[in-house]
């Protein structure tokens, strides 16, 4: 493992695909460490921009393109350009990469995000995606990729709806696929919760454990 510049990258030197991690509001994808770690020993080369905490749940037009645009510069420096590449991302880091295939999100106070250039992405896997940002009609018009949901039952933050969001505004036209953990809650998706958090599923580790192995099945095309 390397940190280099903010960008945690994982992998070996001859890696089959390449996954971009876009981590959630608190910045540190190293919180969900051992999750990547499991994607590099399985081929991939895993590239996880580090970001400052968003000082608010409610964060900026800014300061969500400030986001895409520094996980567009980390995929460009670090992944290899031949390889397929797999999108990977909890919370907000999910809105960013839907940004990132093209989709048009839109902040509470009204401001547009949106990435400048579109991603080749052969598969989007979304961790308690935050898509509220894609209400809007035709937010998501221009995403054409298949994506797997993870959503947790006891999720006050993102809850199932957001999923089901994904999945009627892009029925018909991409794969969308969601996985509902009825005990799970916004941060039992990672392996490193915030400090104080409440856990509402009776056994996390047994669930990481096998969320662990879905994601990266799915990264793998086995699924």
């Amino acid at each position: 493992m390397t940190l280099t510049l903010a960008v945690t990258t994982l992998g070996s030197s001859h890696p089959t695909r390449s996954v971009l991690f876009a981590v959630g509001r608190g910045g540190d994808p190293r919180r969900h460490l051992p999750l990547l770690e499991t994607l590099a020993e399985r081929g991939c080369r895993v590239v996880a921009p580090h970001f400052d905490m968003l000082a608010s749940p409610v964060p900026t037009e800014e300061e969500l393109n400030a986001r895409i645009a520094r996980l567009g510069q980390a995929l460009r420096a670090h992944a290899p350009k031949d390889l397929p590449l797999i999108g990977l991302g909890h919370s907000i880091g999910s809105a960013m990469l839907l940004a990132l295939t093209g989709a048009v999100g839109e902040t509470m106070a009204g401001g547009r995000f949106a990435s400048p250039a579109v991603c080749s992405f052969e598969r989007l896997a979304l961790l308690a995606p935050a898509t509220a940002f894609f209400r809007r009609p035709g937010a998501l018009d221009t995403v054409h990729v298949g994506i797997r949901v993870w959503a947790g039952g006891q999720d006050a933050i993102t809850p199932p709806d957001h999923a089901a969001l994904l999945q009627t505004a892009l029925e018909g036209r991409c794969a969308v696929t969601v996985r509902i953990a009825e005990d799970a809650g916004h941060f039992t998706y990672m392996n490193e919760p915030p400090p104080g958090m409440v856990e509402p599923h009776p056994d996390r580790d047994a669930f990481l454990a096998t969320l662990t192995r879905e994601v990266a099945e799915y990264v793998e095309g086995r699924v």
